[in-house]
């Protein structure tokens, strides 16, 4: 409807997310109604994920007209924002920035290099950006969910951590079923969407070849593409990051360092 009453692209799309945002604000309210304590966070997400989406779409058509390997540091630039995303909320694990930087970078950035060598990504901007941001996305998502998971599987555990360690096994093995069941966590939904794709959920890469008028089966086999490679990506990097953890919440003494009161 809104189409109707306005021509110029740009003004539409600002009536469209105006609509949308105040559908969001009547659910800010409910929660404000409910007490849950979002308000804060669910405003703050609004106005940042507004601001920053369309300022990244004014600053793509100028991005797009670039050379290739502009793309290295603007995926780079993804990765370490993406590691500062995934500690704000997990503060207290010791090099929590350092290990997710490492998970995301081997995660995201491998999988995004072979892709594109191997051509599954084409080697133009208007698409290693795009995608290379969906591997990122799905790495930090992952990555801060297998770290939470896990702290909070020790802090509420830590007694009997503690009792291995004093009972002489080693920190590794005390905490291997922690340390699965977080893993396990951050896996599930990749594997849900995969279960998923296509019956319960069409994603946006399928969405965005058929509005463009792709074949719809081809766009299907590209989608498959991407959703496989965004679960290798989240593999990858939750694997890297559960090892590298594990050493971290011990101190040099072998002592947890995740106290059962911090939960």
């Amino acid at each position: 409807m809104l189409s109707r009453w306005i021509d110029n692209q740009i003004l539409l799309g600002a009536a469209q997310a105006g609509v949308t945002m105040a559908a969001a604000l009547l659910v800010v309210a409910v929660t404000m109604r409910l007490k849950l304590g979002l308000k804060k966070d669910i405003l703050v997400g609004l106005g940042r994920g507004l601001v920053q989406i369309v300022a990244v779409g004014f600053l793509l058509t100028l991005i797009f007209s670039a050379d290739l390997w502009i793309s290295i540091p603007i995926i780079l630039v993804m990765i370490v924002t993406a590691g500062f995303i995934t500690v704000q909320r997990i503060k207290s694990i010791p090099n929590a920035l350092w290990i997710s930087l490492a998970g995301i970078s081997a995660g995201a950035g491998l999988v995004i290099l072979v892709m594109t060598i191997l051509g599954e990504i084409k080697q133009d901007l208007t698409s290693i950006i795009p995608i290379g941001s969906m591997m990122v996305y799905g790495a930090m998502n992952a990555n801060a969910l297998m770290l939470e998971r896990f702290h909070s599987e020790l802090a509420s555990h830590a007694g009997q951590v503690e009792a291995g360690l004093a009972l002489g096994a080693p920190p590794e093995q005390v905490v291997a079923p922690y340390a699965r069941r977080a893993v396990t966590a951050a896996m599930i939904p990749r594997i849900n969407g995969l279960q998923s794709l296509g019956i319960v959920w069409i994603p946006g890469a399928m969405s965005g070849m058929l509005l463009s008028g792709e074949n719809p089966a081809y766009a299907g086999f590209y989608q498959f593409v991407v959703s496989g490679s965004i679960f290798v990506t989240v593999g990858i990097t939750v694997l890297i990051s559960i090892v590298l953890v594990r050493k971290q919440v011990f101190s040099k003494a072998e002592q947890l360092l995740i106290r059962a009161e911090e939960n």
